[in-house]
């Protein structure tokens, strides 16, 4: 005689079986399959009665504190950038003023000795190409730059350590004098974007260079107010898109552009 399959069986207990009426009559005829279709029966009848425990506000709380024990320890990574020294600061600082000076004169001197072509009868007029502007694209990228990661310190600056608070002074003495000659190169073009990013830059870096008795965790609470507000950071990742784009596809910008 053949026997019933666990999944006959299962759709009988269910109801859902196909041939429930053989079904039925083979359980009459078979004691084995019988007995094994009442286990069944029981089986399920225990598992009906199992309800789920219900979760109150502390449940998240402690399945966390279960666990935790298993989770490896992380430990967040500060990194700082005057951690290698005052040595590695001051070679930004010269390399940022010898940039800044070489784009100065360079565009004092082009100023100077640039005369127009006349164009020829045999050769038609060549668009003009600034030498200017390799320079001074390279030296805002880079100013922008050490902005950024400036802005970056500042805005996640720990208000309980005073450690930080003299490097990033002279850090923004350093970038205030930098952003002087880029916001004067500005001043010549019709760019209000990056005018008015450099703007806010400057004050902010004149407020930091500048406090009173220096940072302390008042004031640099204070500038993270005023960079937030002003939305300092988000200027200068914009710009610095613009320089990295207009540098990276060779580029030259519109007339009256900076970048």
């Amino acid at each position: 005689m053949m026997h019933l399959t666990e999944e006959e069986m299962i759709g009988q207990a269910y109801g859902e079986g196909e041939s429930a009426a053989a079904v039925e009559r083979h359980l009459e005829d078979c004691r084995e399959c019988a007995e094994a279709f009442a286990d069944l029966q029981r089986d399920l009848a225990d598992m009906n009665r199992v309800i789920a425990p219900g979760r109150d506000a502390h449940y998240g709380e402690r399945v966390w504190a279960a666990i935790t024990d298993s989770l490896p320890v992380y430990v967040k990574e500060k990194r700082r950038w005057w951690s290698r020294g005052l040595y590695r600061g001051l070679m930004y600082a010269t390399t940022c003023g010898l940039l800044v000076g070489c784009a100065f004169f360079a565009g004092q001197w082009w100023e100077k000795h640039k005369q127009p072509q006349p164009p020829t009868a045999k050769q038609a007029p060549a668009p003009q190409q600034s030498k200017q502007q390799p320079i001074v694209v390279v030296v805002l990228d880079d100013h922008l730059d050490r902005s950024e990661r400036f802005l970056v310190e500042l805005k996640h600056a720990d208000l309980d350590s005073s450690a930080m608070a003299s490097p990033m002074r002279d850090e923004a003495r350093s970038l205030l004098a930098a952003n002087r000659v880029c916001k004067k190169n500005a001043a010549k073009s019709d760019d209000p974007e990056l005018t008015t990013a450099l703007d806010h830059l400057d004050s902010l870096l004149a407020d930091a260079a500048n406090e009173p008795g220096g940072l302390n965790a008042q004031s640099i609470a204070r500038l993270q107010d005023e960079m937030n507000r002003d939305g300092v950071l988000f200027e200068v990742r914009v710009l610095r898109s613009r320089v990295t784009h207009r540098e990276g596809s060779g580029g030259i910008p519109a007339k009256g552009g900076t970048i």
